[in-house]
């Protein structure tokens, strides 16, 4: 039985009713379906005839309803006590009924099997949202009480063939996007006004496993999984820095697609052309054979980017095994690759972009690379339909490769030639080096405590993480892709190492039957050292440098969600959060700069309080305000050297605080729906998702040298750079049987780049304002005969010229262009 089928039959059964419980299941809110409360508990789990686990189906008592979740489980608090009827339905299957007894404090479990039965419906559009928010229990997380979102790719218009971030999560309000790499490789995403740069202000995971290079001391994801591969993406905010520690962003996880449980093999595959050279596919093959489940995918994508300079070919391979050793226990094995080379175009000045044609590139020698290899091995137990066991075990195999000019170099020099002799100079060489090892055991069970059910999610941590730094490197004159060394020895040589312990309980206290109350607590404790050379001398010697630092994080935390109605609820969420020290902060850019010895992790807290759900299928909502607190933020300042009065040293140390708040705010209505109530008619859903942030300084310490003295002063009240005031994306999709379209305008405020709020730019570009912008995007779907889809799509409707960040380092110096009017088409069979 297809489990997207089943899927599809709650919501045509949703669709079908005015029956509030019903429409409270199709409602893209997903709230938990069981009301918690005194009365008997109902659990379960349905299979089909061949005993494999059934996703997506209705389970009902009287007016009480859930949907099956992926392993087939179904859960229900609070029922009356006595017999009861329970009632198993789907558009595709046979409808079940069964009278049990229940009784308080005594759960009852139940396994149901059902039988398909095939349909042919003719005329009928189904158009699933693809936002929905999670149940409080989402896998092994909790996420009652928390802000979260779970992005549903499958249901998506957007360009999944260059992982177009601006589309993906377009409702979900508040996500800042940088936008600088056509390839769609690097997703540099964060909300609250945090920065974008390469994720890190979010704990990225890849099926609930570490993919960056080191959260703990290098937390930038260089990875990211290639979003046609994706199923969903679980997003939670600053909440979920009590299961996961930092960041301050929250949880950003990418669950991968699996194998049908229903097949023995199915094959998949989808073959993309765009504009500017772009072709790619993506190959899959998966299925069930007894016991043991297997996926696998080969995606490739190739092109010559939008710019000059910015030709890309990328290749990620991932496979999984699931072996289903007893009835409670399930073994897994997977491992994920990436290999790439990305020819990085540089920046462009102010004069240049306005002026000029913002295709061009002065660098044709600059490449970047980071192949990455991550193994994983899980295991499962499931001890009773209320507790169940969790072990993930994951590495990393990965480096971080740069080959090109050195961001020193002016724009207006053009790949460094010497103008005499019209020779290239030779390009720098950096290269990191990535070896990690890291243990998870999470344990999630349910309880009885005074009449009621409660939850309990607990979990260890071990994680070691190796990281070696060679920088400024020589490397050759010429122009293509090779990290060949043309020294003795690079310029510089560091090892960093990292061991990270944690533990955490979170638990869901279950009062009365709306009510929910969930305290968590965690403890990380971080060990760093760091070890190498800063730089040469003339005469061979090196400047060494010696770090290490141990410390203990306590972080602590409650959420709270009341139902108000069978579809709404509010929630609010206190949690601390923090920020760990990272290696570029123990590295000094020059041997006169000295690094604080005291030097802490930024710490502070996420505070929201929110109103969310759904109302008759088809309206859903979130709105909710923030509170946002980064204290300890960590800078360099001017200050005498220890003993001089007239000698000064640049100082590496805490130095500022900075308060965002703000709302934020999304809605989607069904608008023709709503007007006619006729539910045959096509789908015109209309969406709005926004936010409005103000994130500034309350204080930034400076220092400047005027002659022999050193004046200092404060940014306080400064906005935070690259913190845009509001961000607006709206949209409209049209669905009708087979079809649908989605078009998107997205409107961004203008931010600064640098505390002090510079507004001109400099002469190299990498400081000034970032203008606001708003970009327009078309997409579309087509599903026929069952098994074949087309796809397509126009991004930048309106070749509007715009930058979304300045880079004072690699890959600019410079201004970075967003890419100008783009299209694709993708045809696609499963098999």
């Amino acid at each position: 039985m297809r489990r997207s089928s089943l899927l599809l039959s709650s919501l045509l059964l949703a669709a079908g009713t005015t029956a509030t419980p019903v429409a409270a299941v199709a409602s893209p809110l997903h709230l938990r379906h069981d009301e918690p409360g005194k009365g008997a508990t109902l659990t379960g789990t349905v299979l089909d005839p061949a005993g494999k686990a059934v996703e997506g189906v209705l389970v009902a008592v009287g007016e009480r309803t859930a949907v099956t979740d992926a392993r087939g489980a179904f859960r229900l608090y609070g029922l009356p006590v006595g017999e009861a009827t329970i009632t198993v339905s789907g558009l595709s299957i046979r409808p079940i009924s069964q009278t049990v007894t229940l009784q308080s404090g005594q759960p009852l479990a139940l396994k149901l099997t059902i039988e398909e039965a095939v349909q042919q419906l003719a005329g009928v559009t189904v158009a699933a949202k693809s936002l929905r928010f999670a149940p409080e229990v989402d896998g092994n997380t909790i996420t009652a009480g928390k802000k979260n979102e779970v992005v549903e790719l499958d249901k998506l218009d957007a360009n999944l063939v260059v992982n177009s971030a601006r589309q993906v999560f377009a409702k979900v309000p508040g996500v800042t996007v940088w936008e600088s790499d056509g390839s769609g490789q690097q997703i540099n995403v964060a909300t609250r006004g945090l920065s974008p740069n390469r994720s890190w202000e979010f704990n990225t995971r890849q099926n609930g496993m570490d993919i960056s290079s080191d959260p703990m001391g290098y937390p930038e994801a260089y990875y990211n999984p290639p979003l046609e591969a994706v199923e969903r993406i679980q997003i939670v905010r600053g909440g979920g820095s009590l299961q996961y520690g930092p960041q301050f962003g929250g949880l950003l996880n990418y669950e991968l697609k699996r194998g049908p449980k229903d097949k023995k093999i199915q094959f998949e595959t989808s073959n993309s052309v765009g504009n500017n050279g772009l072709l790619g596919t993506y190959n899959s093959l998966g299925g069930t054979v007894g016991k043991v489940s297997y996926f696998g995918y080969y995606q490739q994508r190739v092109g010559g980017g939008w710019r000059d300079n910015s030709e890309f070919n990328i290749r990620n391979f991932h496979g999984n095994v699931q072996f289903q050793a007893t009835d409670k226990l399930r073994l897994g094995a997977e491992i994920s690759h990436l290999g790439y080379e990305i020819q990085q175009p540089g920046g462009l000045t102010d004069e240049q972009f306005y002026n000029g044609d913002v295709r061009k590139s002065s660098r044709g020698r600059n490449w970047f690379s980071t192949p990455w290899t991550i193994p994983a091995f899980t295991a499962d137990y499931q001890f009773s339909e209320r507790t169940r066991l969790s072990l993930k075990t994951f590495g990393l195999i990965g480096e971080r490769n740069s080959i090109g000019l050195p961001s020193s170099v002016s724009v207006a020099l053009p790949d460094n030639e010497n103008p005499a002799t019209g020779q290239a100079a030779a390009r720098q060489l950096d290269r990191d080096r990535y070896r990690n090892l890291g243990s998870e055991l999470r344990l999630l069970t349910d309880y009885d405590l005074l009449g009621q059910q409660h939850t309990l999610a607990a979990g260890l941590r071990v994680a070691a993480a190796n990281l070696g730094r060679r920088q400024q490197g020589k490397g050759d004159t010429g122009s293509d892709f090779n990290l060949d060394l043309q020294a003795a020895r690079y310029g510089r040589d560091l090892s960093f190492r990292t061991r990270n312990y944690a533990a955490f309980v979170e638990n869901i206290f279950r009062v009365g039957s709306r009510l929910t109350f969930t305290p968590g607590v965690r403890l990380e404790v971080i060990d760093n050292q760091g070890r190498g050379y800063l730089s040469l001398n003339a005469d061979g010697s090196e400047n060494q440098i010696r770090q290490d630092s141990r410390r203990k994080v306590l972080l602590y935390g409650a959420g709270a969600e009341l139902r108000a109605t069978g579809q709404t609820s509010f929630y609010a969420n206190y949690s601390r959060a923090f920020r760990p020290v990272t290696f570029g902060d123990l590295t000094p850019p020059a041997t006169s700069d000295v690094i604080d010895p005291n030097l802490q992790d930024a710490r502070g807290f996420n505070a929201e309080l929110g109103y969310r759900g759904s109302w008759k299928n088809i309206l859903t909502f979130d709105v909710d305000g923030f509170w946002l607190r980064y204290d300890d933020r960590i800078g360099t300042i001017r200050r005498f050297v220890p003993g001089s009065t007239t000698a000064t040293q640049q100082f590496r140390t805490n130095i500022g605080t900075s308060v965002h708040k703000g709302v934020e705010a999304y809605v989607e209505l069904d608008l023709v729906h709503a007007l006619t109530q006729n539910f045959d008619l096509p789908h015109f859903d209309v969406f709005a998702s926004s936010s409005f942030v103000d994130a500034r300084y309350t204080q930034l310490r400076t220092a400047t040298l005027s002659g022999s003295n050193l004046q200092e002063g404060d940014l306080k009240n400064n906005r935070v750079e690259y913190a845009p005031k509001y961000t607006h994306r709206f949209g409209a999709t049209f669905a009708h049987k087979g079809f649908s379209t989605t078009a998107q305008l997205t409107r961004v405020s203008e931010v600064f780049t640098d505390a002090t709020n510079t507004v001109e730019p400099n002469a190299a570009a990498t400081t000034g304002r970032v203008p606001g912008y708003s970009v327009t995007d078309v997409s579309a779907t087509y599903r026929f005969a069952k098994r074949f889809t087309v796809r397509g799509g126009l991004n930048n409707v309106f070749d509007k010229n715009y930058f979304t960040r300045r880079s004072g380092g690699y890959p600019g110096p410079g201004l970075l262009p967003a890419d100008g009017r783009t299209w694709f088409a993708s045809f696609g069979v499963k098999l």
